[in-house]
């Protein structure tokens, strides 16, 4: 899975295209309520505020954030997308494992990332440029600011029963779907299924592991 290391090794900037991109979708709450980018800009500012709150304790923290994570995050159709030609290969049983470990997989990648923020991304620090909407889809970018740069990150969502759903980021270009899908394509070519499936389940292993003091 050398690719990953593309989308979630880049040290503190990548922790915070993390941060945002796993929480972009919560701004589906109020569907009816204002523009993508003010749902996606509301909910945004909330889970910054969570992290900078130091009056939470870590469970607490993480488990508003999964919360969130699980509750926003369109992950069948994100499944379908990175699968691709290989979704309508996998059996019914198949297709739902892999939604159940990807689900895992994203979550737990994302938490160990968060392990090392310490507070020095602010709301300040999103900039919201543009938003386009056609029908039941919706592209909204921003950049994540620092002090020597503007760091592009977009956000591809789904209208789905009424709310927006993210199914998609693009971080400096790079998509997250399809960077998966090419890491996967070759392992299932190689491996099948079987194989795809005790990746996946090593990475959360390792993920999912205390870090070392």
């Amino acid at each position: 899975m050398a690719n990953l290391k593309m989308i979630i090794g880049k040290g503190k900037l990548w922790v915070a295209a993390l941060l945002f991109f796993a929480l972009a979708s919560a701004g589906a709450q109020k569907a009816q309520a204002g523009t993508v980018t003010e749902q996606l800009r509301g909910d945004v500012d909330c889970i910054i505020d969570i992290l900078n709150d130091d009056s939470l304790k870590k469970k607490e923290r993480d488990d508003k954030i999964v919360s969130i994570v699980r509750a926003r995050f369109d992950f069948p159709t994100m499944s379908q997308w990175i699968l691709g030609v290989n979704w309508r290969k996998a059996s019914p049983d198949e297709q739902k494992r892999f939604i159940e470990l990807f689900t895992r997989l994203l979550e737990r990648t994302y938490m160990s990332k968060i392990e090392s923020y310490t507070g020095e991304y602010g709301r300040e620090n999103v900039r919201y440029a543009q938003e386009r909407q056609e029908k039941d889809k919706a592209l909204v970018n921003t950049f994540i600011v620092t002090k020597s740069a503007e760091i592009p990150v977009n956000y591809k969502l789904l209208l789905n029963n009424g709310q927006w759903r993210v199914y998609d980021v693009v971080i400096e270009e790079v998509s997250l779907v399809r960077n998966y899908r090419s890491t996967y394509s070759e392992i299932v070519n190689r491996e099948g299924f079987k194989g795809l499936f005790a990746k996946m389940e090593q990475k959360i292993a390792e993920t999912s592991q205390e870090p070392k003091k």
